[in-house]
This record gives C-alpha cells, structure tokens and sequence, in this order.
C-alpha cells in the first residue's frame, strides 16, 4: 500500500495548482456571490442582511431587468442558430478534401479566438459606424447607409453579425463529426437515386445530431454570458436605447457602477438559473431528436 500511496499524494500534488485556482478562484467566489446576494453591499461598507429582497426586487420593482432579458433573449435566438448553420455550411465545404485544408482550417477558427476580444470589438465598431468601412463600400453603389451602431433598430444586429463571425470553434467540431460518417452510407443512398438534399436530411444530419447538441449548448451558453462586444460598442450603456443592454452587461451596471453587489449576485444568480433551465430542457428534449448509434 506505501508504494500506491505514494503514487496518488504525487498526482494529488500534480493536481495542487489547479484545485487552489478552482477552490480559490472559482467555487470561493461563487459561494459568496450566493450569500452576497442576500445583503446590501456597497463595496465599501458590511454586507447588511435583507433576505430575498433583492430576488423580490428583480421580478417586480426592476423594469431594466426584463429589457435586458428581452434583449439578451433576442440576442440567444438569433446568434445561436444562424452561427451553428453557418458553422456546419462551412464545415461541409471543408469536407469535400479540398487543398490546403489545414490552412483553410486555421484561417476559420482564428475568428474564434479573437472575436471576444475587445480590439475586436472597437474594430467592429469602426466598421458598423456612420462613417465606417460598412458604409463607405455601400456608399460605392449610391447607397447612404445609416451609422448601424447609433440606430436601436439595428444595434443589437451588429453584435449578432460579429457572433456568426465567431464561428471556428464550431465549424471545427462538424468537420470532426463529418468525418465520422461512413462514405458507405453515402454511395449506396447515391445508387438508390438520393439527391444531394436528400443524403443531407437523411444521413448527414441525423448522424450528425449529437455533435448539434453539443455545439447547440456550448454556444447557448456562450450567447448568455456575451459582454465584452455590447460593452465595447455601446460604450457601457446598452445603448442605443437599452438596444444592446445584454443581461450581463446590466449586471455589470448595477455593481460596478451604482455599486450594489448585493443586488447584482442576486442577477448574477437568476443568469445560473435560466442557463441551467435551457441546459436541462435541452437535455431532457435531445431523447426525441439526438440520435446515437444504439
């Protein structure tokens, strides 16, 4: 038994640096948001008890709440199906066996690594302003184009346009799962007279659904947390008009800015909640449309 023993306290010792970040840096915080969430804390002052005030405060007493849910709500259902078929259109023409594929391949994913960032962000507001680069190539054709970030009815558009660009890292898991279709499959639909839509209704996208799922919550969440482009391009007022307030970035608000952290665990909380309600529904919805191979 010594010698196991001591093979274990050398894993555990391996494992140190990441359990002192997950304990310190992650389950700490997210246990004193929860008790935060019951007090009034102003940063400076004690945390002072209020019970489920601020949770009561939040559904009836707090209008800018259901804008930002509205918006972020609006924000999930457009970003998060249009970059998923986007994604897998591209990993399709990837598929093919294209050359240089793994150029190709690199050039694809380097939007997601950088789309979050916030130069990215300022850049797509350069873009997407009166005066930005989206206007001055309309402008070639005779075509004024408004200041896209300045107008409420299409802020909001802008941060879904740079979402769908963000589509590498899902691209990359369809091409993965793409290549796990049997080419079998396809020759013999091929010979039974199944046209290309068809092979792709029939045996692409079934095989394909756990990959889907997969993708579907990983972006879902992703699409909920989304801050850094509404903060950059609004400036950190959700503007124009509470057009681009994401939940998020409300939170961020009321802590930071009006200093009520007490008040934005308890929105920070009500975010875990509505994500692990999408997360559950979708699990308990993917019997009757994921398909494995048993």
């Amino acid at each position: 038994m010594a010698p196991r023993r001591r093979k274990n306290w050398s894993g555990y010792l391996f494992l140190l640096p990441w359990l002192a970040g997950f304990l310190l840096l992650t389950l700490g915080p997210t246990l004193a948001s929860l008790v935060l969430s019951f007090t009034n804390f102003d940063l400076i002052g004690s945390p002072r008890y209020v019970g489920t005030a601020n949770y009561v405060r939040i559904f009836t007493a707090d209008a800018k709440f259901w804008t930002s849910l509205k918006v972020t709500f609006l924000y999930v259902a457009l970003a998060v199906p249009f970059k998923l078929a986007f994604a897998l259109a591209v990993a399709m023409m990837l598929n093919k066996g294209i050359r240089g594929l793994p150029v190709y391949r690199a050039l694809f994913y380097l939007p997601s690594l950088l789309g979050a960032s916030v130069a990215i962000a300022v850049l797509w507001r350069k873009i997407f302003a009166g005066d930005g680069l989206l206007n001055q190539v309309l402008g070639l054709f005779g075509i004024q184009g408004p200041s896209w970030i300045s107008n409420p009815d299409t802020a909001l558009y802008t941060l879904v346009a740079l979402s769908i660009w963000q589509f590498g890292s899902p691209m990359i898991i369809f091409l993965a799962g793409l290549r796990q279709i049997p080419q079998d499959m396809y020759e013999a639909a091929s010979l039974d007279g199944a046209s290309p839509a068809r092979q792709f209704w029939k045996i692409t996208l079934p095989l394909l659904t756990p990959v889907l799922f997969f993708n579907a919550i990983v972006q879902t969440i992703d699409a909920f947390k989304a801050f850094t482009p509404a903060f950059i391009i609004s400036e950190g007022t959700g503007g124009p008009v509470d057009s681009t307030l994401f939940y998020t970035l409300y939170l961020y608000q009321e802590a930071f800015a009006y200093l009520r952290m007490g008040y934005a665990s308890a929105l920070a909380w009500v975010l875990v909640i509505i994500i692990a309600c999408f997360t559950a529904f979708s699990f308990l919805s993917a019997k009757y449309w994921v398909h494995y191979d048993d």
